[in-house]
């Protein structure tokens, strides 16, 4: 039932469970609300063929390893849903759900966290909501007049609902390749980029990644940008093999039958599908962070500047070097930005 308590945590994905994990371990009094009516956050909406970047022993969250998966050298979005299940179970984290936060609110000395089962009273609030719920889909002119299908990457689960048709699929990330790696083996692909794609080398995965991100939050030069934008996973270097992962520039507008370049050359598809990114689900904090409407959500570590009794965490590495990955979110939730913040500031 609702109560007082010195944490809100909201969200129980990974980046909620580990924050849970430090909070639990310091003594604090809190709960974690989550909306989802399951553990697992958005790895429970994942496609089919989505799988991590790294071993199953580079993804750990604090304390416990993720167990390897038999036959799998990168595990499957519902191993690490499975993972992050037991890891609720085996440290009794106090998660309640399904709770729907609609608003965090100034209160006085502490914050009221109102949801759809009531209102909570917190000292400190730590919003954990990620990026799935808030797909991003750029103003293409002619979007609302294409006559096909048009998909988010939140709405791909298998290349089969696309067979023997001609799909266009938009992005330069890991979604876009790993999605144009599946759909290419039934259907006929245009991959459309922005920007040329940018491959890591093929004995790049999560492992050197995790390296190279630790060295940059203690400074060193050299960041995980710097390495490409796209890891080899065996899909995607199968896609190459196969001699299909080419991408075009971007493509001007759209019309009712397909997509238009600006040098008037066209192409007619059956299907858009959108690996265009997210944004940080963040309306629930819109009373304490009045330049969010603005696309600005200002922090110092993850403290936000704007409100000094919330911490942000697991968006993207304005909130922590890898935050939005298992293993880096683990380490910003322990480190001096988040609990042992909170923890100091209660104790003075």
């Amino acid at each position: 039932m609702p109560g007082s308590c010195d944490v809100v945590v909201v969200g129980g994905g990974q980046a909620g469970l580990a924050v849970g994990y430090y909070l639990r371990r310091a003594g604090l009094e809190y709960v974690i609300l989550d909306a989802q009516s399951q553990p697992g956050g958005a790895w429970r909406h994942g496609w089919d063929s989505l799988r991590l970047f790294s071993p199953a022993p580079y993804s750990p969250l604090p304390g416990w390893g993720m167990p390897s998966q038999d036959g799998e050298d990168f595990p499957s979005a519902g191993h690490v849903v499975d993972y992050l299940r037991a890891y609720e179970q085996r440290y009794d984290l106090a998660v309640r759900r399904p709770v729907r936060v609609r608003e965090v609110r100034a209160a006085g000395a502490r914050l009221a966290v109102q949801t759809d089962a009531g209102t909570w009273s917190a000292r400190y609030v730590i919003s954990a909501t990620g990026t799935w719920q808030c797909p991003y889909l750029p103003d293409v002119p002619g979007r609302e007049d294409f006559g096909g299908r048009q998909l988010h990457t939140v709405d791909y689960a298998s290349p089969l609902e696309f067979r023997g048709q001609r799909v266009v699929i938009v992005g330069g990330g890991n979604s876009g390749a790993q999605i144009l790696a599946d759909v290419s083996r039934v259907a006929e692909v245009t991959w459309v980029t922005r920007r040329p794609p940018r491959f890591m080398p093929d004995n790049v995965d999560g492992r050197v990644l995790f390296d190279v991100a630790t060295r940059t939050a203690a400074g060193a030069a050299g960041g995980v940008s710097d390495l490409g934008d796209i890891v080899m996973v065996p899909s995607v270097r199968d896609a190459r093999e196969r001699g299909v992962l080419h991408a075009r520039a971007m493509f001007a507008r759209l019309d009712a039958h397909g997509v238009w370049w600006a040098d008037g050359t066209g192409q007619p598809c059956d299907a858009v599908i959108w690996c265009t990114g997210f944004r940080p689900e963040l309306a629930h904090l819109a009373p304490l962070l009045p330049r969010w409407r603005q696309g600005v959500a200002p922090t110092d570590g993850t403290r936000s500047v704007d409100e000094s009794r919330l911490y942000l965490l697991g968006y993207g590495d304005w909130t922590g070097s890898a935050s939005a990955t298992l293993v880096g979110a683990g380490r910003t939730a322990r480190a001096r930005a988040t609990v042992a913040d909170i923890s100091a500031r209660l104790a003075g």
